[in-house]
């Protein structure tokens, strides 16, 4: 087992200690768990070449993705980012005081709120996600073509079972 990775050594380990067990779920589990934490590493540090964080990258590319005016209601902003009201609030303040998104009373109702990128915001977030995306293509394609399909398909169906 001197090859082996990490996650096959543990494996082989709980084989010696526990052999009545299938530890063969592990296999997948325990190295899509490392593979994730090593992107989100790659990830993140272009975000924060860009003064951004995980959570605000995630706003302000929910906000450009929208199309002109490049506005959102704050609920729509938790729907669309999967996080709390209370998470988009937290991250809405610091983009605001940024100065890369306004909050505003939407339309008649003053009750409603919308938040907006501001010109800085629309700037920042072009540039930081054209080289987000250059960077998840360098990450992919350590992976044949072939196996970058095959990956999305296994990857989008095992998803919906928990996503529907």
């Amino acid at each position: 087992m001197e090859n082996a990775d990490r996650v096959a050594r543990i494996q082989e380990e709980w084989r010696r200690e526990r052999p009545e067990l299938d530890v063969s779920p592990q296999g997948v589990i325990g190295r899509l768990h490392r593979l994730a934490g090593h992107l989100t590493g790659e990830l993140t540090e272009v975000y924060a070449r860009h003064g951004l964080g995980e959570g605000e990258f995630d706003v302000l590319a929910t906000l450009r993705r929208s199309g002109p005016p490049y506005e959102r209601a704050p609920g729509e902003l938790a729907e669309h980012t999967m996080v709390t009201t209370g998470a988009v609030t937290k991250r809405l303040d610091r983009l605001v005081q940024a100065g890369l998104v306004t909050r505003r009373p939407a339309g008649g109702d003053g009750r409603r709120r919308v938040v907006a990128l501001t010109p800085k915001g629309v700037q920042l977030i072009d540039a930081a996600f054209a080289e987000h995306m250059a960077n998840e293509r360098r990450l992919v394609e350590q992976l044949s073509a072939a196996d970058r399909a095959a990956l999305e398909r296994i990857l989008t169906g095992w998803l919906a079972a928990f996503e529907g």
